[in-house]
């Protein structure tokens, strides 16, 4: 039988790696890369492993190719820290290791929760981001900021057992990532060479609420899809604004 690898990200997530852990401790090896958490994430996450790599940011895709190199085995299975494995996702998992896989890489449906809520619409079901039940030499994470994609050099495949997502408990929570993510890829389309257009500051916000609300379905979830989908809009928003600041913003109003 394969064994298994678990892989967490981490950085102040003391309110949410508890429950994150328990819900992988029967892998063979839970490895934590943490970016110099300071609310306790580590003294939590040493309940269930030893084996914590810590590192500083460097962005999300290459903090993801150094977590695979400190994983012992060949089959990883990624999940952040807001997110809870169920057990029927364990047992077809632990499945799947038995008779060994007929794909290289897996798919997992997420519910995702926004608030006490569940959403089913919004773009946020299944939500089939990126690969998470993997074997490691067949798949790497291209080194973006933020939003990373990956590389897969052999067979894709679907898991039918969900992976449980909490990514905020609170909408202070919310704005913080919020604030952070549309910084990181602010920079990252400034890198790029990405130029600034007034024009993005109403027509992408839009473009961003009508695919979530109207095309995703959002209108579904009441009053919570409106809500979100206002914020993703005001998020697009952000990221925006910020990619202009990190033009010359002085000699262009001079």
């Amino acid at each position: 039988m394969n064994k298994l690898s678990v892989y967490v990200m981490t950085f102040n997530e003391k309110e949410k790696i508890k429950d994150c852990l328990e819900s992988v401790k029967w892998a063979d090896e839970i490895v934590i890369l943490d970016s110099f958490s300071t609310d306790g994430t580590l003294d939590l996450a040493r309940r269930y492993t030893d084996k914590i790599i810590q590192k500083e940011f460097i962005g999300f895709g290459k903090l993801r190719n150094i977590a695979l190199e400190n994983c012992s085995n060949e089959w990883v299975l990624s999940v952040d820290a807001d997110e809870r494995v169920t057990e029927e996702l364990k047992d077809e998992i632990l499945k799947k290791l038995k008779d060994r896989p007929v794909a290289d890489a897996f798919f997992i449906p997420r519910k995702s929760h926004f608030l006490n809520f569940r959403v089913r619409h919004c773009g946020w079901y299944p939500d089939y981001r990126q690969p998470q039940f993997f074997n490691k030499n067949k798949m790497r994470y291209k080194e973006q900021l933020v939003h990373e994609t990956y590389e897969l050099n052999g067979k894709v495949g679907y898991l039918k057992g969900h992976i449980l997502q909490f990514p905020f408990l609170n909408l202070d929570q919310y704005f913080k990532k919020m604030d952070r993510y549309s910084s990181l890829r602010a920079e990252e389309m400034f890198k790029e060479g990405k130029k600034f257009r007034i024009f993005q500051l109403i027509a992408n916000p839009l473009a961003m609420f009508f695919r979530m609300f109207f095309l995703k379905l959002g209108f579904l979830d009441g009053k919570v899809g409106l809500i979100l989908c206002s914020l993703y809009g005001y998020y697009t928003m952000m990221k925006y604004i910020k990619l202009w600041g990190k033009y010359d913003v002085t000699k262009e109003a001079s």
